[in-house]
């Protein structure tokens, strides 16, 4: 137990006290704190609720705080120019995706998209470049912009060829997948160079802040922000929610 903490909790109980409790002079609040404290490390379970009671707290306020910046931002998040579409264009459910693509567990959030995907032709993954790991992210992602600007139809699969490689990606690797597909990768080269590049990376970063998202993958589906590599069958759970009752959990 830290001692930050437990000063924590002995002003959170003080705080509680009933006004004649806090009437006290030095001596005696010095007495009452020592007898908290005593208490404390004879009992610390008890710090163990605290704590989970104020995980949970907070867990909830940023729950809301996601919530009411989803309901705020829901056009840039689902239908903005700014982000890549794989899977079913005119899909009845839509999955936002943030992800970086020099992060692994973006490696395995791609594996799990890729089995829905094969299951579920009527879904629609919207990819949403976050590169926040390294200056490699975002030459990566200036390129794959270009591509799916350029070229949407071949955007799936230069996104999976991308992000499947081991090792840190970058301008010049991206670049090179571009051409081993036959794309024109000048052209890519000179639309991901332009400077709304870099405002659409801002506002999937603005969005990121508002949500709270502040790692890659992160997900929002329906009225929920998701955060971490899951797995397919989580995903899969929460979709047919949205398709049977507009929400992620269905009561």
């Amino acid at each position: 137990m830290s001692v930050k903490f437990l000063r924590s909790a002995l002003c959170a109980i003080a705080i509680m006290l009933p006004a004649p409790a806090l009437a006290l002079d030095d001596t005696d609040k010095a007495a009452v704190e020592q007898i908290i404290r005593d208490y404390l490390l004879a009992n610390p379970e008890l710090m163990v609720e605290v704590q989970q009671a104020l995980e949970a707290k907070q867990q909830a306020e940023a729950a809301e705080t996601a919530k009411r910046a989803l309901d705020e931002n829901r056009e840039t998040i689902f239908a903005s120019a700014n982000q890549g579409i794989i899977g079913n264009p005119e899909g009845d459910v839509t999955v936002v995706e943030f992800f970086d693509y020099n992060c692994s567990f973006c490696q395995r959030a791609m594996e799990d998209m890729n089995t829905l995907l094969e299951s579920d032709k009527n879904l629609k993954f919207v990819m949403k470049e976050l590169p926040i790991l390294s200056q490699g992210s975002v030459e990566a992602s200036r390129v794959s912009t270009g591509v799916y600007r350029l070229f949407p139809e071949k955007y799936e699969e230069f996104h999976n060829k991308l992000l499947s490689l081991q090792g840190m990606k970058d301008g010049n690797r991206a670049l090179r997948i571009a051409q081993e597909m036959g794309l024109d990768i000048d052209a890519i080269n000179t639309e991901g160079q332009k400077p709304d590049v870099l405002d659409a990376f801002r506002e999937a970063n603005d969005l990121a802040n508002s949500l709270g998202i502040n790692g890659t993958p992160s997900y929002v589906i329906g009225d929920e922000v998701i955060f971490g590599a899951l797995g397919a069958d989580t995903l899969r759970e929460k979709i047919e929610n949205v398709r049977q009752c507009g929400k992620t959990t269905c009561s």
